[in-house]
């Protein structure tokens, strides 16, 4: 089973049904979709691609983003969906890393591609373009019947090392994702809707094949993201409809003015970050009982654990405002566990590191079989997230080991940061954190070692890195806490930060 087969059967099985919406209207039915997808397909083997060759689509929500993945599935290629926030250089290494040798680039991101294209890019084609429609031109191919184990979706996400990792998601891992879903998550019947304002690029897109699997409508907004407005009257057209969100849009939404109907949402599902105990329950009570969460990571997407709407609702359970606080009890295809230091399994209760195996875990990462060892050691997938369970089998998590920092839903990793920062000469030292945030999470804070100021150390990072990752807080100090061997204690620095903030020290703009 491969993700074009579910698109082939939908062609055949309901023609004229709507696959896809751009606001209001409807964009393409599935006929179109697969026939679009065919030809996509052809035009790209004409230009020499080969199965299991990687194609990058950096754009941002649009119409023709799901033509696009299922062209590429069509020529038994793999996507490379790249974040639309990213700087040039960013899309550049994961061009380079992943041999990409055709992008498709909406109008806004091309210019960045061209600038820094590597010399492997073959094709830079703007997505809506006379040249992007010439790839539509010829007759239409043969899906490629693609093996269970082939790559499906190749996903950069980073780590440590600050350089983002490719992980390997292959058809089989897509299909139990996909099942798992639509199993426990969101039940989704024929006709159903799912909203897309978060990404496509990353969980939202993924969200999209359980819909074309059961013949839904893949909604996207006419301004491409998440507006409060724009979501109520959408949600007000279409009705019962799904959608993903970060915890940061779900507070915006119960903050909004905006006139949402009763039906105008079947489920909710918030992810990457936690939400406070306080947020899920303002939004269920603006909302009702639409919400649902999954924990997940692009190794294992939307599948290690989960909070369906019916705990996430029953609020006559006497813990439940310790389990709408967790992630959850684990989803039926995996086990999950928690790890000590050495690799073994810890009894409820005790924090450990959360180790996942199943049919949703990834191949490996691309090109980097010291990561993939150090990640998959023991047979197990190795998230970097510490947590503990209960006697019910609910995962609390404790805090992430690789200090990510999540802001807006979106993952920052602070070494990568922190390596732009020690660019600049009179940087002597660096060390970046998260700092709780009312609306985004987490913001990024920097404390610097050295005479650099504001102004100099915004230009550099955003000459070099996406804005959203920039720090919105610069601290200057002596020095940086560090242990015996040199190491900066940043659980240390967080508790010092936390007191600035205590004491009124922290300051700028919020702006993320």
């Amino acid at each position: 089973m491969d993700m074009t087969r579910w698109l082939v059967r939908a062609a055949g099985t309901c023609p004229d049904s709507p696959a896809i919406a751009h606001g209001a209207s409807v964009f393409q039915d599935y006929r179109t979709l697969a026939e679009r997808a065919a030809r996509l397909a052809a035009g790209m083997a004409a230009a020499g691609l080969k199965p299991g060759d990687r194609v990058l689509v950096a754009a941002a929500n649009c119409p023709q983003y799901l033509e696009m993945l299922y062209g590429i599935w069509w020529a038994g290629c793999a996507p490379v969906p790249a974040n639309a926030k990213l700087h040039g250089a960013e899309l550049a290494y994961m061009i380079s890393h992943s041999g990409a040798r055709l992008c498709l680039a909406d109008a806004k991101i091309a210019d960045a591609v061209a600038a820094e294209a590597p010399e492997g890019l073959e094709r830079l084609v703007v997505v809506g373009s006379a040249g992007y429609e010439a790839l539509f031109a010829g007759d239409a191919a043969e899906p490629h019947l693609a093996g269970p184990d082939e790559m499906a979706w190749l996903f950069y996400t980073s780590g440590t090392t600050g350089k983002p990792k490719g992980a390997m998601l292959s058809h089989r891992n897509l299909l139990a994702m996909t099942l798992a879903y639509l199993t426990d998550v969101d039940p989704t019947a024929p006709g159903d809707r799912i909203l897309h304002a978060a990404p496509l690029s990353h969980g939202s897109g993924l969200y999209a094949m359980a819909h074309v699997a059961r013949f839904g409508v893949n909604i996207v907004p006419e301004s491409g993201g998440f507006e409060p407005d724009e979501i109520a009257k959408l949600t007000r057209h279409w009705k019962n409809t799904s959608m993903f969100a970060a915890p940061t849009m779900i507070k915006r939404m119960v903050a909004s003015a905006a006139d949402h109907d009763p039906g105008g949402f079947r489920t909710v599902i918030w992810g990457g970050a936690p939400m406070y105990v306080a947020d899920i329950k303002q939004a269920l009570e603006r909302f009702g009982p639409v919400f649902a969460q999954i924990y997940g990571q692009g190794e294992t997407p939307m599948t290690t654990t989960l909070l369906p709407r019916h705990i996430v609702a029953d609020n006559t359970h006497p813990r439940w405002e310790e389990r709408i606080g967790s992630a959850g009890h684990v989803n039926p295809v995996v086990c999950v566990r928690t790890f000590d230091e050495d690799d073994r399994p810890l009894p409820p209760g005790e924090v450990g590191e959360v180790v996942v195996r199943g049919e949703t875990v990834m191949l490996g990462y691309w090109n980097n079989p010291e990561a993939t060892a150090q990640a998959m050691r023991s047979g197990w997938l190795h998230t970097g997230d510490v947590g503990s369970f209960d006697d019910d089998g609910f995962l609390t998590l404790r805090d992430r080991s690789k200090d990510m920092i999540i802001s807006g839903g979106s993952n920052i990793y602070p070494r990568e940061v922190e390596e732009v920062l020690l660019t600049h000469p009179q940087v002597r030292e660096v060390s970046v954190i998260g700092r709780p945030h009312g609306d985004w999470g987490e913001v990024v804070v920097a404390y610097v070692v050295g005479e650099a100021g504001d102004e100099d150390l915004d230009a550099l990072c955003l000459s070099r890195i996406a804005r959203f990752k920039r720090p919105k807080h610069y601290v200057y100090v002596d020095e940086l806490p560090k242990n015996n061997y040199g190491k900066i204690l940043k659980t240390e620095l967080r508790a010092r930060d936390a007191e600035r903030v205590r004491r009124g020290q922290g300051h700028g703009d919020d702006e993320c």
